[in-house]
């Protein structure tokens, strides 16, 4: 038990409708050619709102433009230094797509923002240089508390069209946030905006970890300073329940990529050891048994293996088991300090948090087979609690870099660095949702 607490102290979601209609133009899908590592130049011409004072279309466009940025499968060019602009039309000139095409923008977007009654009608057009035509046109309907949700929706359009995979636009973002002298669980969109609050208890609520369907976070409640459960909470309800309440510790829940087992730690034997429930059954298989500390487990994206932390080799490092607790090996040799294991989507990388030799706490990624290692961030703040995108793209994580633990994204690469949380409150633990 006392190993068990010293590894573990080492360690308004939006709901709106929109209504999509086919626009005049063909709905054509691409199929994605490009390498990763190429990025696609687009233009934002702009939207035309009527000359509201709200200034809606600049929402839209500032919304599209940094969802495309952040998508990493886009470069946005500066059509401003190109003299390239909106006319007064419904549809761009052609000569204006040709000149924009000609100074190398490959692709070129913008819209329209009209009324009708309460709900507000977005279209969004894609004009493709390679092909020379408009190849795409949407409508997006719904109330103008759902605009961003608009841009959004159109900015993963846009990615899959290029890519055939999901956007990230529309994930959420959980975490904990401190709220009057407790932990609570709060969710937000990928970018930062739109903050709700998820639990009110006043005690400690820690490590959301979503299920494969984003209807429920699981997570550890400290109600008891003798044991500490994992709950369950339906976020489009509330309804709330204890899933595990095994005596003393219950933390790091993990759900299995198919959502029909949720992988956790438990100190019920005296230190802590990892588990899996059947969230079927309710049946519980221990998948380790050593006389050290074993906890935080994150699932290969197939669903056949786990990473998890253990100091069963003197000091906290990533290990590889099978789902069945078969077949355990040490991953990690570099370092004293190597902890919370996250499996990316793809399976290419497990990131982690390393010490780094000034003693440090930063982010590494690994390959399951231990060839390569990287460190993605750096400086003398402690960042932790890595998660991954559903494109595996970008991670998000936990950092002191400013005084007060923020949230922040990163690419994979250790590029673009970005804080997305703002209030003047400790944030940290992010778990990013799967794609919608």
């Amino acid at each position: 038990m006392k190993r068990a607490a010293c590894v573990l102290t080492s360690l308004t979601l939006a709901f709106g409708v929109v209504w999509i209609v086919e626009s005049g133009a063909a709905d054509v899908y691409l199929e994605a050619t490009r390498p990763d590592f190429q990025k696609i130049s687009i233009g934002i011409l702009g939207f035309r709102d009527g000359k509201t004072a709200d200034h809606l279309g600049d929402r839209v466009a500032e919304v599209l433009t940094a969802d495309l940025r952040r998508s990493q499968v886009f470069s946005i060019a500066d059509l401003g230094k190109l003299g390239i602009k909106l006319d007064d039309t419904k549809m761009a000139q052609k000569a204006v797509l040709k000149r924009a095409t000609e100074n190398g923008v490959a692709v070129l977007v913008w819209g329209q923002l009209s009324a009708g009654g309460p709900d507000l009608a977005l279209d969004g057009y894609v004009y493709d240089g390679n092909d020379d035509e408009v190849m795409a046109g949407k409508r997006y309907i719904g109330a103008p508390s759902v605009l961003r949700l608009m841009a959004h929706r159109l900015a993963d359009e846009l990615v899959f069209r290029y890519t055939g995979e999901a956007g990230i636009a529309r994930t959420k973002i959980a975490f904990v946030s401190e709220q009057a002298g407790g932990r609570e669980l709060f969710v937000m969109d990928y970018d930062g905006y739109g903050p709700r609050q998820v639990t009110s208890d006043g005690f400690l609520n820690l490590m959301p970890r979503w299920s494969p369907d984003r209807r429920f976070l699981a997570f550890t409640a400290f109600r008891d300073p003798r044991q500490q459960t994992i709950d369950l909470i339906e976020l489009a309800t509330g309804k709330r329940w204890t899933l595990i309440s095994l005596p003393g510790l219950n933390i790091t829940p993990a759900w299995s990529p198919d959502g029909t087992k949720l992988a956790f730690a438990t100190s019920q034997d005296g230190n802590s050891e990892i588990y899996t429930l059947d969230t079927q059954t309710k049946a519980f298989q221990r998948l380790t048994t050593h006389a050290a500390g074993d906890l935080s487990p994150s699932w290969s994206p197939s669903g056949r293996e786990l990473a998890f932390t253990s100091d069963r080799g003197g000091g906290p490092q990533i290990y590889l088991m099978g789902a069945d607790g078969s077949n355990i090996r040490r991953l990690t040799f570099d370092g004293d300090y190597n902890a919370s294991p996250a499996w990316s989507p793809r399976g290419s990388w497990i990131a982690y948090v390393c010490r780094t030799d000034e003693k440090h706490y930063k982010l590494c990624l690994i390959t399951p087979d231990g060839q390569k290692r990287l460190q993605i961030t750096t400086g003398p703040s402690v960042d932790d609690s890595p998660s991954w995108s559903p494109d595996g793209r970008h991670l998000v994580f936990s950092s002191m870099s400013e005084g007060q633990s923020h949230i922040y994204l990163i690419s994979s690469d250790g590029t673009e660095r970005e804080r997305v949380t703002s209030r003047d409150a400790h944030h940290s633990s992010p778990s990013w949702s799967p794609a919608g």
